[in-house]
Protein backbone atom coordinates (compact mmCIF):
# COMPACT_ATOMS: atom_id res chain seq x y z
CA UNK A 1 0.00 0.00 0.00
CA UNK A 2 2.93 2.41 0.79
CA UNK A 3 4.47 1.86 -2.68
CA UNK A 4 1.06 2.33 -4.25
CA UNK A 5 0.51 5.70 -2.57
CA UNK A 6 4.06 6.85 -3.46
CA UNK A 7 3.58 5.97 -7.12
CA UNK A 8 0.26 7.77 -7.15
CA UNK A 9 1.77 11.00 -5.79
CA UNK A 10 2.08 12.51 -9.25
CA UNK A 11 -1.65 12.46 -9.86
CA UNK A 12 -2.47 14.28 -6.64
CA UNK A 13 -3.22 13.36 -3.08
CA UNK A 14 -7.00 13.41 -3.66
CA UNK A 15 -6.88 10.93 -6.52
CA UNK A 16 -4.46 8.76 -4.54
CA UNK A 17 -6.87 8.65 -1.64
CA UNK A 18 -9.63 7.69 -4.02
CA UNK A 19 -7.64 4.88 -5.55
CA UNK A 20 -6.52 3.70 -2.11
CA UNK A 21 -10.16 3.63 -1.10
CA UNK A 22 -10.87 1.49 -4.12
CA UNK A 23 -8.18 -1.00 -3.10
CA UNK A 24 -9.49 -1.18 0.46
CA UNK A 25 -13.05 -1.65 -0.75
CA UNK A 26 -11.91 -4.41 -3.07
CA UNK A 27 -10.16 -6.20 -0.20
CA UNK A 28 -13.19 -5.89 2.03
CA UNK A 29 -15.57 -6.98 -0.70
CA UNK A 30 -13.35 -9.94 -1.50
CA UNK A 31 -13.74 -11.13 2.09
CA UNK A 32 -17.53 -10.85 1.84
CA UNK A 33 -17.60 -12.55 -1.53
CA UNK A 34 -15.45 -15.43 -0.29
CA UNK A 35 -17.77 -15.76 2.71
CA UNK A 36 -20.82 -16.17 0.49
CA UNK A 37 -18.90 -18.17 -2.09
CA UNK A 38 -20.91 -17.03 -5.09
CA UNK A 39 -21.01 -13.23 -5.33
CA UNK A 40 -18.85 -11.84 -8.15
CA UNK A 41 -16.65 -8.90 -7.17
CA UNK A 42 -17.69 -5.73 -9.06
CA UNK A 43 -14.16 -4.39 -9.60
CA UNK A 44 -15.24 -1.93 -12.29
CA UNK A 45 -17.93 -0.42 -10.05
CA UNK A 46 -15.48 -0.10 -7.18
CA UNK A 47 -12.99 1.60 -9.48
CA UNK A 48 -15.74 4.00 -10.55
CA UNK A 49 -16.48 4.82 -6.92
CA UNK A 50 -12.79 5.43 -6.26
CA UNK A 51 -12.50 7.65 -9.36
CA UNK A 52 -15.46 9.81 -8.30
CA UNK A 53 -14.05 10.07 -4.78
CA UNK A 54 -10.71 11.20 -6.22
CA UNK A 55 -12.26 13.80 -8.54
CA UNK A 56 -14.22 15.36 -5.69
CA UNK A 57 -11.14 15.46 -3.47
CA UNK A 58 -8.99 17.10 -6.15
CA UNK A 59 -11.34 19.50 -7.96
CA UNK A 60 -14.48 20.30 -5.92
CA UNK A 61 -14.82 24.03 -5.22
CA UNK A 62 -14.41 23.53 -1.44
CA UNK A 63 -12.39 20.98 0.49
CA UNK A 64 -14.59 18.18 1.74
CA UNK A 65 -13.50 16.00 4.69
CA UNK A 66 -12.88 12.36 3.80
CA UNK A 67 -15.24 11.12 6.51
CA UNK A 68 -18.11 13.22 5.11
CA UNK A 69 -17.66 11.80 1.61
CA UNK A 70 -17.50 8.25 2.90
CA UNK A 71 -20.56 8.69 5.14
CA UNK A 72 -22.57 10.21 2.29
CA UNK A 73 -21.55 7.27 0.08
CA UNK A 74 -22.76 4.88 2.79
CA UNK A 75 -26.02 6.83 3.22
CA UNK A 76 -26.69 6.73 -0.50
CA UNK A 77 -25.94 3.03 -0.71
CA UNK A 78 -28.23 2.11 2.19
CA UNK A 79 -31.10 4.52 1.55
CA UNK A 80 -31.29 3.48 -2.07
CA UNK A 81 -32.32 -0.03 -1.01
CA UNK A 82 -35.78 0.75 0.37
CA UNK A 83 -37.49 3.50 2.40
CA UNK A 84 -36.78 1.84 5.74
CA UNK A 85 -33.11 0.85 5.65
CA UNK A 86 -30.78 3.47 7.09
CA UNK A 87 -27.28 4.14 8.43
CA UNK A 88 -27.67 5.43 12.00
CA UNK A 89 -25.10 7.85 13.27
CA UNK A 90 -24.89 9.45 16.72
CA UNK A 91 -28.18 11.18 17.54
CA UNK A 92 -30.23 9.03 15.14
CA UNK A 93 -29.13 5.90 16.97
CA UNK A 94 -29.90 7.44 20.36
CA UNK A 95 -33.32 8.59 19.15
CA UNK A 96 -34.16 5.07 17.98
CA UNK A 97 -33.14 3.58 21.32
CA UNK A 98 -35.22 6.16 23.22
CA UNK A 99 -38.23 5.49 20.99
CA UNK A 100 -38.12 1.73 21.59
CA UNK A 101 -37.39 2.09 25.32
CA UNK A 102 -39.96 4.86 25.84
CA UNK A 103 -37.72 6.76 28.26
CA UNK A 104 -35.12 9.53 28.15
CA UNK A 105 -33.72 12.37 30.23
CA UNK A 106 -35.61 15.58 29.58
CA UNK A 107 -38.45 17.92 30.49
CA UNK A 108 -41.54 16.13 29.17
CA UNK A 109 -42.69 18.48 26.42
CA UNK A 110 -44.06 17.48 23.02
CA UNK A 111 -42.92 20.17 20.56
CA UNK A 112 -42.95 21.06 16.89
CA UNK A 113 -41.73 23.97 14.76
CA UNK A 114 -44.14 26.65 13.60
CA UNK A 115 -43.00 29.67 11.59
CA UNK A 116 -39.38 29.04 12.66
CA UNK A 117 -40.36 29.09 16.36
CA UNK A 118 -40.52 26.11 18.72
CA UNK A 119 -44.13 25.55 19.80
CA UNK A 120 -45.36 23.39 22.68
CA UNK A 121 -47.85 20.79 21.41
CA UNK A 122 -48.51 19.54 24.92
CA UNK A 123 -46.70 18.86 28.19
CA UNK A 124 -46.64 15.23 29.27
CA UNK A 125 -48.50 14.60 32.51
CA UNK A 126 -46.43 14.39 35.72
CA UNK A 127 -43.20 15.72 34.20
CA UNK A 128 -41.12 18.82 35.06
CA UNK A 129 -42.77 20.84 32.27
CA UNK A 130 -46.28 19.80 33.31
CA UNK A 131 -45.71 20.58 37.00
CA UNK A 132 -44.13 23.96 36.19
CA UNK A 133 -47.24 25.05 34.31
CA UNK A 134 -46.02 25.06 30.71
CA UNK A 135 -49.10 24.90 28.46
CA UNK A 136 -50.09 23.71 25.02
CA UNK A 137 -49.68 26.59 22.56
CA UNK A 138 -46.75 28.20 24.40
CA UNK A 139 -43.81 29.33 22.26
CA UNK A 140 -40.29 28.58 23.50
CA UNK A 141 -38.32 31.68 22.49
CA UNK A 142 -35.09 30.93 24.40
CA UNK A 143 -33.38 27.82 25.77
CA UNK A 144 -30.90 29.02 28.37
CA UNK A 145 -29.24 31.91 26.49
CA UNK A 146 -29.94 30.61 22.96
CA UNK A 147 -32.70 32.28 20.93
CA UNK A 148 -34.76 29.60 19.21
CA UNK A 149 -35.99 31.53 16.16
CA UNK A 150 -34.76 29.63 13.07
CA UNK A 151 -33.13 27.03 15.35
CA UNK A 152 -33.62 23.54 13.87
CA UNK A 153 -36.16 21.50 15.83
CA UNK A 154 -33.66 18.67 16.33
CA UNK A 155 -31.14 21.10 17.83
CA UNK A 156 -33.75 22.56 20.20
CA UNK A 157 -34.76 19.07 21.32
CA UNK A 158 -31.10 18.16 21.94
CA UNK A 159 -30.69 21.27 24.12
CA UNK A 160 -33.75 20.43 26.24
CA UNK A 161 -32.86 16.76 26.65
CA UNK A 162 -30.04 15.81 28.97
CA UNK A 163 -28.91 13.95 32.05
CA UNK A 164 -31.55 13.74 34.81
CA UNK A 165 -30.77 16.16 37.62
CA UNK A 166 -29.32 18.86 35.36
CA UNK A 167 -31.19 22.14 34.85
CA UNK A 168 -32.28 24.21 31.88
CA UNK A 169 -34.05 27.57 31.64
CA UNK A 170 -36.88 28.11 29.14
CA UNK A 171 -38.20 31.54 28.18
CA UNK A 172 -41.82 31.25 27.07
CA UNK A 173 -44.07 33.57 25.07
CA UNK A 174 -47.72 32.96 25.88
CA UNK A 175 -50.84 34.40 24.35
CA UNK A 176 -52.48 37.05 26.57
CA UNK A 177 -49.24 37.50 28.54
CA UNK A 178 -47.54 40.87 27.94
CA UNK A 179 -44.11 39.74 29.17
CA UNK A 180 -42.16 36.51 28.53
CA UNK A 181 -42.35 33.85 31.24
CA UNK A 182 -39.15 32.27 32.55
CA UNK A 183 -39.11 28.66 33.81
CA UNK A 184 -36.05 27.02 35.39
CA UNK A 185 -36.58 23.28 35.12
CA UNK A 186 -34.66 20.25 36.35
CA UNK A 187 -34.49 17.36 33.91
CA UNK A 188 -35.89 13.98 34.97
CA UNK A 189 -36.15 10.55 33.39
CA UNK A 190 -39.26 10.79 31.22
CA UNK A 191 -41.21 7.58 30.71
CA UNK A 192 -43.64 7.57 27.79
CA UNK A 193 -46.34 4.92 28.06
CA UNK A 194 -47.41 3.51 24.73
CA UNK A 195 -50.92 2.65 25.96
CA UNK A 196 -53.94 4.70 26.98
CA UNK A 197 -57.15 3.10 28.16
CA UNK A 198 -60.54 3.90 29.64
CA UNK A 199 -64.08 2.64 30.03
CA UNK A 200 -65.90 4.56 27.28
CA UNK A 201 -69.30 3.27 28.39
CA UNK A 202 -70.32 0.87 31.16
CA UNK A 203 -69.05 -2.54 30.08
CA UNK A 204 -67.20 -1.29 26.98
CA UNK A 205 -63.45 -0.84 27.26
CA UNK A 206 -61.11 1.15 25.03
CA UNK A 207 -57.37 0.51 24.69
CA UNK A 208 -55.19 2.62 22.39
CA UNK A 209 -51.64 1.56 21.48
CA UNK A 210 -49.61 4.52 20.20
CA UNK A 211 -46.52 2.46 19.31
CA UNK A 212 -44.84 -0.80 20.31
CA UNK A 213 -42.17 -0.21 22.98
CA UNK A 214 -40.29 -2.56 25.29
CA UNK A 215 -43.06 -2.54 27.93
CA UNK A 216 -46.14 -2.44 25.67
CA UNK A 217 -47.19 -6.00 26.47
CA UNK A 218 -46.86 -5.45 30.22
CA UNK A 219 -48.69 -2.13 30.00
CA UNK A 220 -51.49 -3.85 28.08
CA UNK A 221 -51.91 -6.38 30.90
CA UNK A 222 -52.12 -3.53 33.42
CA UNK A 223 -54.71 -1.72 31.28
CA UNK A 224 -56.92 -4.78 30.82
CA UNK A 225 -56.75 -5.72 34.50
CA UNK A 226 -57.76 -2.16 35.45
CA UNK A 227 -60.74 -2.28 33.08
CA UNK A 228 -61.91 -5.65 34.38
CA UNK A 229 -61.67 -4.41 37.97
CA UNK A 230 -64.35 -1.84 37.13
CA UNK A 231 -66.78 -4.31 35.56
CA UNK A 232 -66.79 -7.43 33.35
CA UNK A 233 -66.44 -6.28 29.76
CA UNK A 234 -69.19 -6.76 27.19
CA UNK A 235 -66.90 -5.53 24.42
CA UNK A 236 -63.43 -4.12 23.80
CA UNK A 237 -62.10 -1.68 21.20
CA UNK A 238 -58.38 -2.00 20.41
CA UNK A 239 -57.26 1.19 18.69
CA UNK A 240 -54.22 0.82 16.38
CA UNK A 241 -54.89 3.90 14.25
CA UNK A 242 -51.81 5.94 13.35
CA UNK A 243 -49.65 3.44 15.24
CA UNK A 244 -46.38 3.41 13.25
CA UNK A 245 -45.08 0.10 14.64
CA UNK A 246 -42.09 -0.72 16.80
CA UNK A 247 -40.78 -3.91 18.38
CA UNK A 248 -41.66 -7.24 16.80
CA UNK A 249 -41.76 -9.13 20.11
CA UNK A 250 -44.30 -6.66 21.46
CA UNK A 251 -46.57 -7.18 18.45
CA UNK A 252 -46.41 -10.89 19.25
CA UNK A 253 -47.12 -10.15 22.92
CA UNK A 254 -50.20 -8.03 22.20
CA UNK A 255 -51.55 -10.62 19.75
CA UNK A 256 -50.92 -13.44 22.25
CA UNK A 257 -53.00 -11.64 24.88
CA UNK A 258 -56.15 -12.23 22.82
CA UNK A 259 -55.40 -15.49 20.98
CA UNK A 260 -55.26 -19.16 22.07
CA UNK A 261 -51.91 -20.55 23.12
CA UNK A 262 -49.45 -21.63 20.41
CA UNK A 263 -51.39 -20.35 17.39
CA UNK A 264 -49.39 -18.71 14.59
CA UNK A 265 -49.13 -14.92 14.79
CA UNK A 266 -46.60 -14.03 12.10
CA UNK A 267 -43.82 -15.65 10.13
CA UNK A 268 -40.93 -14.02 8.31
CA UNK A 269 -38.92 -14.95 5.24
CA UNK A 270 -35.46 -13.66 4.36
CA UNK A 271 -32.09 -14.72 2.96
CA UNK A 272 -30.46 -15.79 6.23
CA UNK A 273 -31.56 -18.45 8.69
CA UNK A 274 -31.92 -15.78 11.40
CA UNK A 275 -34.38 -13.90 9.18
CA UNK A 276 -36.66 -16.92 8.80
CA UNK A 277 -38.85 -17.21 11.88
CA UNK A 278 -42.23 -18.52 12.99
CA UNK A 279 -43.61 -16.53 15.90
CA UNK A 280 -46.50 -18.00 17.82
CA UNK A 281 -48.57 -17.20 20.91
CA UNK A 282 -46.02 -18.72 23.26
CA UNK A 283 -43.87 -17.17 25.97
CA UNK A 284 -40.49 -17.72 24.32
CA UNK A 285 -41.57 -15.68 21.29
CA UNK A 286 -42.55 -12.56 23.22
CA UNK A 287 -40.48 -12.66 26.42
CA UNK A 288 -37.03 -13.04 24.88
CA UNK A 289 -35.82 -14.91 27.97
CA UNK A 290 -36.75 -18.36 29.34
CA UNK A 291 -36.51 -17.09 32.94
CA UNK A 292 -38.53 -13.87 32.51
CA UNK A 293 -41.90 -13.70 34.27
CA UNK A 294 -44.80 -14.42 31.92
CA UNK A 295 -46.86 -11.27 32.48
CA UNK A 296 -49.64 -12.53 30.17
CA UNK A 297 -50.42 -15.18 32.79
CA UNK A 298 -51.90 -12.39 34.92
CA UNK A 299 -54.64 -11.59 32.39
CA UNK A 300 -58.31 -12.32 33.17
CA UNK A 301 -59.42 -15.41 31.28
CA UNK A 302 -62.32 -13.50 29.72
CA UNK A 303 -59.85 -11.47 27.62
CA UNK A 304 -59.55 -14.44 25.25
CA UNK A 305 -63.25 -14.36 24.33
CA UNK A 306 -64.50 -10.79 24.86
CA UNK A 307 -66.03 -9.41 21.61
CA UNK A 308 -63.48 -7.12 19.95
CA UNK A 309 -63.25 -4.45 17.29
CA UNK A 310 -59.80 -3.36 16.08
CA UNK A 311 -59.55 0.14 14.57
CA UNK A 312 -56.95 0.70 11.81
CA UNK A 313 -56.19 3.45 9.33
CA UNK A 314 -53.60 4.47 6.77
CA UNK A 315 -51.15 5.29 9.56
CA UNK A 316 -51.32 1.79 11.07
CA UNK A 317 -48.01 0.27 10.01
CA UNK A 318 -45.69 -2.65 10.55
CA UNK A 319 -46.09 -4.05 14.09
CA UNK A 320 -49.67 -2.77 14.29
CA UNK A 321 -50.39 -4.51 10.97
CA UNK A 322 -48.99 -7.75 12.40
CA UNK A 323 -51.49 -7.56 15.28
CA UNK A 324 -54.39 -6.61 13.02
CA UNK A 325 -53.57 -9.35 10.51
CA UNK A 326 -53.24 -12.05 13.18
CA UNK A 327 -56.52 -11.15 14.89
CA UNK A 328 -58.28 -10.97 11.52
CA UNK A 329 -56.90 -14.29 10.21
CA UNK A 330 -57.93 -16.10 13.40
CA UNK A 331 -61.36 -14.39 13.28
CA UNK A 332 -60.77 -13.10 16.78
CA UNK A 333 -61.82 -9.51 16.07
CA UNK A 334 -63.65 -7.39 13.55
CA UNK A 335 -61.35 -4.89 11.81
CA UNK A 336 -62.86 -1.50 11.16
CA UNK A 337 -61.65 1.75 9.61
CA UNK A 338 -59.47 2.22 6.51
CA UNK A 339 -56.78 0.09 4.81
CA UNK A 340 -53.51 0.12 6.72
CA UNK A 341 -50.17 1.55 5.56
CA UNK A 342 -48.81 -1.61 3.93
CA UNK A 343 -45.36 -2.04 5.40
CA UNK A 344 -44.60 -5.74 5.41
CA UNK A 345 -40.87 -5.73 6.13
CA UNK A 346 -38.71 -6.28 9.19
CA UNK A 347 -35.66 -4.17 10.03
CA UNK A 348 -32.74 -5.53 12.05
CA UNK A 349 -30.56 -3.11 14.02
CA UNK A 350 -26.94 -4.19 13.52
CA UNK A 351 -24.45 -2.41 15.75
CA UNK A 352 -21.31 -1.40 13.80
CA UNK A 353 -19.46 0.30 16.66
CA UNK A 354 -20.31 2.38 19.74
CA UNK A 355 -21.77 5.25 17.69
CA UNK A 356 -22.94 3.65 14.48
CA UNK A 357 -25.49 1.04 13.50
CA UNK A 358 -27.12 -0.25 10.36
CA UNK A 359 -30.89 -0.49 10.23
CA UNK A 360 -31.31 -3.01 7.45
CA UNK A 361 -34.39 -4.66 5.99
CA UNK A 362 -33.75 -8.36 6.50
CA UNK A 363 -37.12 -10.07 6.06
CA UNK A 364 -40.68 -9.84 4.83
CA UNK A 365 -43.42 -10.82 7.23
CA UNK A 366 -46.61 -12.74 6.50
CA UNK A 367 -49.89 -13.12 8.38
CA UNK A 368 -50.87 -16.59 9.70
CA UNK A 369 -52.80 -17.36 6.50
CA UNK A 370 -49.78 -16.47 4.35
CA UNK A 371 -50.81 -12.97 3.29
CA UNK A 372 -48.11 -10.42 2.58
CA UNK A 373 -49.35 -6.90 3.18
CA UNK A 374 -46.28 -5.25 1.60
CA UNK A 375 -47.41 -2.21 -0.43
CA UNK A 376 -51.04 -3.39 -0.03
CA UNK A 377 -51.98 -3.13 3.62
CA UNK A 378 -54.58 -4.88 5.74
CA UNK A 379 -58.13 -4.38 4.52
CA UNK A 380 -60.69 -3.75 7.27
CA UNK A 381 -63.71 -6.05 7.50
CA UNK A 382 -65.92 -2.96 7.74
CA UNK A 383 -64.80 0.25 6.02
CA UNK A 384 -65.62 3.37 8.02
CA UNK A 385 -64.49 6.71 6.57
CA UNK A 386 -64.07 9.64 8.96
CA UNK A 387 -62.40 11.88 6.37
CA UNK A 388 -58.82 11.61 7.65
CA UNK A 389 -57.34 9.16 5.13
CA UNK A 390 -57.89 11.08 1.89
CA UNK A 391 -54.54 11.58 0.10
CA UNK A 392 -52.61 9.89 2.92
CA UNK A 393 -49.23 8.60 1.73
CA UNK A 394 -48.78 4.85 2.11
CA UNK A 395 -45.98 2.35 1.51
CA UNK A 396 -46.92 1.94 -2.17
CA UNK A 397 -46.29 5.67 -2.71
CA UNK A 398 -42.72 5.61 -1.32
CA UNK A 399 -39.69 5.57 -3.61
CA UNK A 400 -37.77 2.25 -3.68
CA UNK A 401 -40.50 0.41 -1.77
CA UNK A 402 -40.22 -3.37 -1.85
CA UNK A 403 -42.66 -5.56 -3.73
CA UNK A 404 -43.61 -9.13 -2.85
CA UNK A 405 -44.21 -11.74 -5.60
CA UNK A 406 -47.80 -12.95 -5.76
CA UNK A 407 -49.34 -15.76 -7.80
CA UNK A 408 -46.09 -16.42 -9.63
CA UNK A 409 -45.49 -12.81 -10.66
CA UNK A 410 -41.96 -11.47 -10.63
CA UNK A 411 -41.05 -8.86 -8.00
CA UNK A 412 -40.88 -6.30 -10.83
CA UNK A 413 -44.41 -7.09 -12.00
CA UNK A 414 -45.74 -7.08 -8.47
CA UNK A 415 -44.10 -3.73 -7.83
CA UNK A 416 -45.55 -2.27 -11.03
CA UNK A 417 -48.98 -3.40 -9.90
CA UNK A 418 -48.46 -2.09 -6.37
CA UNK A 419 -47.51 1.42 -7.41
CA UNK A 420 -50.86 1.89 -9.09
CA UNK A 421 -51.98 3.14 -5.69
CA UNK A 422 -52.95 6.83 -5.89
CA UNK A 423 -50.07 9.24 -5.47
CA UNK A 424 -50.43 12.62 -3.79
CA UNK A 425 -49.25 14.14 -7.10
CA UNK A 426 -52.29 12.67 -8.85
CA UNK A 427 -54.49 15.05 -6.88
CA UNK A 428 -52.16 18.03 -6.68
CA UNK A 429 -54.79 20.31 -8.23
CA UNK A 430 -57.43 19.29 -5.72
CA UNK A 431 -57.62 21.15 -2.41
CA UNK A 432 -56.47 18.95 0.48
CA UNK A 433 -59.34 18.14 2.83
CA UNK A 434 -58.93 19.53 6.33
CA UNK A 435 -57.88 16.96 8.93
CA UNK A 436 -60.45 15.85 11.44
CA UNK A 437 -60.77 17.69 14.76
CA UNK A 438 -60.85 15.15 17.55
CA UNK A 439 -58.68 13.22 19.94
CA UNK A 440 -58.58 9.46 19.46
CA UNK A 441 -60.97 7.99 22.01
CA UNK A 442 -62.98 11.19 22.56
CA UNK A 443 -66.78 11.47 22.23
CA UNK A 444 -66.19 13.10 18.81
CA UNK A 445 -64.29 10.04 17.54
CA UNK A 446 -66.59 8.87 14.72
CA UNK A 447 -64.86 5.54 14.07
CA UNK A 448 -64.87 4.68 17.78
CA UNK A 449 -68.61 5.33 17.94
CA UNK A 450 -69.16 2.97 15.00
CA UNK A 451 -67.00 0.35 16.72
CA UNK A 452 -69.25 0.58 19.77
CA UNK A 453 -72.29 0.23 17.52
CA UNK A 454 -70.77 -2.94 16.05
CA UNK A 455 -70.19 -4.41 19.53
CA UNK A 456 -73.76 -3.57 20.57
CA UNK A 457 -75.30 -4.99 17.40
CA UNK A 458 -76.45 -1.56 16.21
CA UNK A 459 -76.20 -0.23 12.62
CA UNK A 460 -72.75 0.97 11.58
CA UNK A 461 -72.50 4.20 9.57
CA UNK A 462 -69.96 3.87 6.76
CA UNK A 463 -68.87 7.51 6.45
CA UNK A 464 -68.98 10.77 8.35
CA UNK A 465 -71.24 13.45 6.85
CA UNK A 466 -69.61 15.82 4.37
CA UNK A 467 -70.53 18.91 6.34
CA UNK A 468 -68.76 17.46 9.39
CA UNK A 469 -65.61 17.01 7.31
CA UNK A 470 -65.71 20.66 6.21
CA UNK A 471 -65.82 21.89 9.80
CA UNK A 472 -62.92 19.72 10.94
CA UNK A 473 -59.52 20.98 12.13
CA UNK A 474 -56.22 19.43 13.22
CA UNK A 475 -55.98 15.88 14.56
CA UNK A 476 -54.59 15.63 18.09
CA UNK A 477 -52.11 12.82 17.40
CA UNK A 478 -49.66 12.72 14.47
CA UNK A 479 -47.41 9.78 13.66
CA UNK A 480 -45.28 8.64 10.74
CA UNK A 481 -45.01 5.10 9.51
CA UNK A 482 -42.16 3.35 11.22
CA UNK A 483 -40.58 -0.10 11.35
CA UNK A 484 -40.88 -3.54 12.80
CA UNK A 485 -37.55 -3.78 14.60
CA UNK A 486 -35.24 -6.53 15.77
CA UNK A 487 -32.09 -5.61 17.69
CA UNK A 488 -29.22 -7.91 16.77
CA UNK A 489 -26.82 -9.14 19.42
CA UNK A 490 -23.10 -9.56 18.84
CA UNK A 491 -23.48 -13.24 18.02
CA UNK A 492 -25.90 -12.26 15.19
CA UNK A 493 -28.98 -13.87 16.68
CA UNK A 494 -32.24 -11.94 17.13
CA UNK A 495 -32.58 -10.56 20.65
CA UNK A 496 -35.54 -8.83 22.26
CA UNK A 497 -37.08 -7.62 19.10
CA UNK A 498 -37.20 -5.22 18.75
CA UNK A 499 -42.66 11.33 15.47
CA UNK A 500 -43.47 15.42 17.04
CA UNK A 501 -40.29 15.31 19.15
CA UNK A 502 -40.35 14.95 22.93
CA UNK A 503 -37.55 16.64 24.90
Amino acid sequence: MHKFLKKAGSIGLGVALGLALGVLLSVQFSAVANQEGKTPIPYEDLQLLAAVFGKIKSTYVDQVPDDKLIREAINGMVRGLDPHSDFLDGRELEDLKMTTQGKFGGLGIEVNSENDVIKVVSPIEDTPAFRAGIKSGDFIIKIDDTVTRSLPLSKAVDMMRGKPGTSVTLTIARKDETMPLVFKLVREEINIKSIRYKMVEPGYGYVRIRNFQERTGEDLVQALNSLYKETPLKGLVLDLRSDPGGLLTQAVSVSSAFLPKDVMIVYTEGRTSEARMELKARRRDYLGSPVAKDYLADLPGAVKTVPMVVLIDGGSASASEIVAGALQDHQRAVLMGAPSFGKGSVQTIMQIDARHALKLTTARYFTPSGRSIQAKGIEPDIAVDDGRDVLRVREANLDHHMATPKNGKTPEAAKEEAVKAPSPDDDKDKPAPPPVRFEFGSPEDFQLQQALNQLKGLPVIAAIKKEEKKDSAETAEKTDASETLIFETEDKTPEKSNKTDKP
